[in-house]
C-alpha cells in the first residue's frame, strides 16, 4: 500500500489517540492465563448490582420486534423524561450514551477556528470530541485536581462556542456547590454554550450537588447532559440524553443519527427511570463501598481525593505503572490515569463488598512485595 490514509484525514483527526476503554475481563483471562471468574474489574466505573428485574422484564418484552428499527424519536422516553423532570419534550435529545450528546454538540458548535474550554484532568471525551471536528481546546489548570471556574471563565475569548464542566468530575471525583456554578452561569457570556456533564448526579443526594435542571430556566445557554450508564446500570445499552432549551435541542437533532439509540435501550431506560427502589439501592450500595474503600485506603496508609462519585482516585505518590500490572496479575482491573497526566494515581470504581475487600487484599500484597 503506497497511499497513506492517515495523512489524508482531518489534521484534527491525525493527531488523535484512540481513547482507551478499561480492560475488558476477558481480555486479561487470555492475556494471562487466569478463570475469568476470578478476576474483578473495577475500572469503568460500571454499576455493580446488574440490571433490575424491571428493566430485563422490558427488555424480553422488545426481543420479538428486532426485525423493527427503533422510534427514532424516542417519544416514550422523551415523554418519560420531561415528565419526571418537569420539561418540554422538545427540550430533550436522545444519545447513544452521554458521549453521543458531547460529540452531537462538538459537531454542532465546533469548527476550525473556533475553540472549547475544559479542565485539566477531566472527562477524556472533551478533548476527543473538539479535536476531531478541528477546533482548538482550551485546557484550563485544575485546582486541587478539580474545576477552577474563575480561571475557565478568563480562558473563554470571541472564539468560544462551548465550555464541558463535569459535576461530579470523571476521574477526579471532584464537585463544585450551587453557589460556584450559579456564579460560573451568570458570567459566561450568552452566546457560548456551557455543557454541564452530570453523568453521576443520581449518586448524590440532597443539596450536596447543585442540579443543572434547575437552572436551565434562567441560562438558555446551557445543556445539561446525563446518562443510564451509571447509577441506572445499562451502561452496556449506550443510552444518555441531554437537557437544554428546545432551540439548542433542534440544533443537536440536526446532526443526531435517526435511530442512535435501539429499541432495547429505550425501554430498558424507561423501566430504569420509573425503579425509584433500584435507584436508592445503587446509592446505597455506593455510600457504603466508599466507606469501605476509604477504610482500607487508611489502614494502608495512602491518600485519595475525595469523590461524589462512584469511583475514587488513589494517590500512591509514584508512578503506578508496575502497581496496576501486579494488580493485573492477581486478576483485579483498575484504571491507570497515566493518560489523564496524572501517573501517580490509580482510579478505582466502587464495587460489591466481596469485590472492594478482594481489591483491598490484593494491593495490600502488592505493596509488600
Amino acid at each position: 500500500m503506497t497511499c497513506d490514509f492517515l495523512t489524508l484525514a482531518q489534521p484534527g483527526v491525525q493527531k488523535l489517540s484512540p481513547y482507551v476503554p478499561g480492560k475488558p475481563v476477558d481480555e486479561l483471562a487470555r492475556e494471562l492465563g487466569l478463570d475469568p471468574a476470578g478476576i474483578v474489574k473495577l475500572a469503568s466505573n460500571e454499576n455493580p448490582l446488574g440490571p433490575s428485574d424491571k428493566v430485563l422484564a422490558a427488555i424480553r418484552a422488545e426481543l420479538d420486534e428486532l426485525t423493527r428499527y427503533p422510534d427514532g424519536n424516542g417519544f416514550t422516553l422523551k415523554a418519560a423524561l420531561a415528565s419526571r423532570y418537569a420539561v418540554d419534550a422538545a427540550q430533550v435529545t436522545l444519545g447513544n450514551g452521554s458521549n453521543d450528546i458531547l460529540e452531537l454538540v462538538a459537531r454542532a458548535y465546533l469548527a476550525p477556528g473556533l475553540n472549547a474550554v475544559f479542565s485539566d484532568y477531566a472527562f477524556a471525551v472533551y478533548p476527543i470530541a473538539t479535536q476531531a471536528v478541528g477546533a482548538q481546546g482550551k485546557i484550563v489548570p485544575a485546582r486541587d485536581y478539580g474545576h477552577d471556574l474563575d480561571a475557565m471563565l478568563a480562558a473563554i475569548d470571541d472564539d468560544t462556542r462551548v465550555v464541558f464542566i463535569a459535576n461530579p468530575n470523571n476521574p477526579t471525583g471532584t464537585w463544585f456547590g450551587p453557589e460556584a456554578l450559579e456564579t460560573f452561569l451568570a458570567k459566561v457570556p450568552e452566546s457560548v454554550l456551557v455543557v454541564l456533564d452530570e453523568a453521576y448526579i443520581e449518586y448524590a443526594e440532597g443539596d450536596e450537588l447543585p442540579d443543572g435542571l434547575d437552572y436551565l430556566a434562567r441560562y438558555p445557554n446551557l445543556l445539561v447532559s446525563r446518562t443510564f450508564s451509571k447509577a441506572y446500570g445499562l451502561a452496556s445499552l449506550r443510552v444518555g440524553y441531554a437537557i437544554s432549551s428546545p432551540a439548542i435541542a433542534d440544533v443537536l437533532n440536526r446532526v443526531r443519527q435517526p435511530f442512535n439509540v435501539n429499541s432495547l435501550a429505550l425501554a430498558a431506560a424507561c423501566a430504569a427511570l420509573a425503579d425509584s427502589d433500584y435507584l436508592a439501592e445503587s446509592r446505597r450500595l455506593n455510600d457504603a463501598g466508599m466507606q469501605q474503600l476509604e477504610d482500607g485506603l487508611r489502614a494502608l496508609r495512602l491518600g485519595w481525593i475525595p469523590s461524589k462519585g462512584n469511583f475514587i482516585a488513589v494517590d500512591f505518590g509514584r508512578d503506578t505503572a508496575a502497581i496496576n500490572q501486579a494488580l493485573l496479575r492477581e486478576g483485579v482491573i483498575v484504571r491507570p490515569m497515566a493518560g489523564y497526566r496524572m501517573p501517580n494515581f490509580l482510579r478505582v470504581s466502587i464495587g460489591l463488598p466481596r469485590e472492594n475487600a478482594r481489591f483491598l487484599e490484593a494491593l495490600a500484597k502488592v505493596l509488600s512485595a
